[in-house]
């Protein structure tokens, strides 16, 4: 009985321990060009270079707007104009380099070039659209959402 407390707690600690709070910065915004929008909580925040993310932000971009980000696993994005990426999951483990990130791109276009967390596992990192999952494994893809 000890024994599976002692065991419990310790599995307790190290989730408090490797995982992030939701509020934690992800990544950064590190470029843009025109209308660029973040959604924190409901709420805009004012989208410029430096910006921190953070998970469920939501990014969206006007027809003249693209954004560069670089993200805590080395994962790079860019969206292109007329896109709205929500950053529904980013967890990740720095000492591991293992994690979960799941995207979701409700409309226009999302480079990515992956990291850290793409190469941990298969389906470490995902990407939603309207009508398909995608899961990525240590590469570079673009997705295209009309």
């Amino acid at each position: 009985m000890t024994k599976r407390i002692i065991i419990s707690a310790m599995a307790a600690i190290a989730t408090c321990v490797f995982s992030q709070p939701a509020w934690a910065e992800i990544g950064r915004v590190r470029s843009l060009v025109g209308e660029v929008k973040i959604i924190r909580d409901g709420r805009p925040i004012t989208a410029a270079s430096g910006v921190k993310l953070e998970q469920g932000d939501v990014i969206s971009t006007g027809r003249n707007g693209r954004v560069g980000i670089t993200f805590l696993d080395n994962s790079r994005a860019a969206l292109g104009p007329g896109t709205e990426v929500a950053l529904d999951e980013f967890t990740y483990d720095r000492a591991r380099q293992t994690g979960s990130f799941v995207t979701r791109v409700n409309r226009g276009s999302l480079g990515v070039v992956s990291g850290n967390i793409a190469r941990s596992r298969q389906d470490a990192m995902r990407v939603r659209t309207p009508t398909s999952t995608l899961g990525v494994r240590g590469t570079r893809f673009v997705v295209e959402v009309k």
